[in-house]
């Protein structure tokens, strides 16, 4: 598996498209949790890359419950990176940030923190990169 920084300086208008929800657990009903035991929260996003018309939509789970972001909003996606991952013969990608929070007035939204040369091309349009309980949850 490979993790890489993706570099949100070089996207566009990034849109907060289904609010911040607990990242559930399908089998057993219980919010998931990381390492480190804190509940896991999932907020999907819309990325429009600067030089593309179309836009990607990517499920991004974070440490804490964000606060002060609803669907349609422009968001900032702080510290975002990439996991290939590989599971019973399935793979994808999934997302993680350290947070995600309201784009300041007049930004085209982006990121901080992040730096790094991973291509954006590693974003999913499937939906599911971050799994949301779905098959590409690359949890096992």
């Amino acid at each position: 598996m490979q993790n890489e920084p993706i570099d949100m300086e070089r996207l566009g208008k990034v849109l907060c498209t289904i609010a911040p929800e607990k990242r559930i657990n399908p089998d057993t009903g219980e919010v998931r949790r990381d390492g480190e035991g804190n509940e896991q929260w999932v907020v999907q996003v819309s990325v429009r890359r600067l030089e593309w018309r179309r836009s990607d939509t990517i499920d991004v789970v974070l440490p804490h419950e964000p606060r002060g972001i609803a669907e349609g909003a422009a968001v900032r996606v702080v510290n975002l990176w990439a996991n290939e991952w590989t599971v019973d013969g399935r793979s994808g990608t999934s997302y993680r940030a350290d947070d995600i929070v309201p784009a300041p007035a007049g930004s085209s939204a982006g990121s901080s923190g992040a730096a790094g040369s991973a291509a954006a091309s590693s974003s999913s349009s499937s939906g599911a990169a971050a799994g949301r309980g779905r098959s590409a949850s690359g949890d096992a």
